[in-house]
């Protein structure tokens, strides 16, 4: 059966060109994956996935039949990045390279790709050092990420982490803090927002999980007088990171 490359220039189909993007390193965010197939083929791209930390989904013909734009998937559709993911401690190093204090962006549970393109490209223009996403429900660097970070991409730094609450901590222990948007917490005007921060914006509806929020140090409201009572999440992010630049820059 020929393998194929879909009109989703993410995704790729069929046994071969997937375990060939596995063995070449290219960053494939997730793998579907037909449950219960046990063929040789199969079992040697589960192993690779594993290798990699490749979110493995193991689901039924009829959601891959739904996901496959050729029909030939062969039991595997696998999703790749359109740019590689950099590291944590990349960032750290460009805050180091260039005499300041780390400012990272940590994203909970962001999936719709245009929120997360928009926020890397405002986190370029605001000069953070780098964007930290989560491996499990979040959007990943598809190409519409790309287009929407207008370029941005090229230039900021991305990593993937498994978990983020143990990333915070990690980053904790070298010295950052963390503040989160949050619409309960205190007017952000009124907090102190300088030196090595991480800021931390929430999933588009739910906002920023329990378990982080718990890792915070301080939660940062941001005052709306309209009629409604919340921002889209990539505008949140845009504020507060221009409010972290402005407590800098004073």
């Amino acid at each position: 059966m020929e393998e194929n490359r879909t009109r989703n220039e993410n995704m790729i189909e069929g046994r071969n060109v997937v375990l060939e993007a596995l063995r070449s390193g290219r960053p494939v965010d997730r793998l579907f994956v037909l449950d219960g197939c046990q063929d040789g083929p199969v079992r040697t791209i589960v192993r690779e996935a594993r290798k990699h930390d490749t979110l493995l989904k193991f689901v039924d013909k009829t959601r891959l039949n739904q996901l496959s734009e050729t029909g030939k998937h062969q039991g595997v559709i696998a999703f790749v990045a359109a740019y590689e993911y950099s590291e944590v401690e990349d960032m750290l190093r460009l805050a180091k390279e260039k005499g300041e204090d780390p400012f990272l962006i940590l994203l909970d549970g962001i999936e719709d790709p245009h929120n997360l393109g928009a926020i890397i490209r405002t986190a370029n223009l605001a000069g953070a050092h780098g964007v930290i996403i989560p491996k499990h429900r979040a959007a990943g660097l598809t190409a519409t990420v790309a287009r929407t970070s207008a370029g941005a991409l090229s230039y900021t730094p991305v990593a993937k982490v498994t978990n983020l609450v143990k990333t915070m901590e990690e980053l904790k222990r070298q010295g950052l803090w963390f503040v989160c948007a949050d619409m309960g917490g205190d007017v952000m005007y009124r907090q102190n927002l300088k030196g090595p921060i991480g800021l931390i914006v929430g999933n588009e509806g739910d906002g920023v999980s329990r378990l982080v929020k718990e890792k915070c140090d301080l939660a940062a409201g941001i005052p709306m007088r309209g009629d409604i009572d919340s921002l889209n999440a990539s505008v949140a992010a845009g504020v507060l990171a221009y409010e972290i630049v402005r407590q800098r820059l004073g």
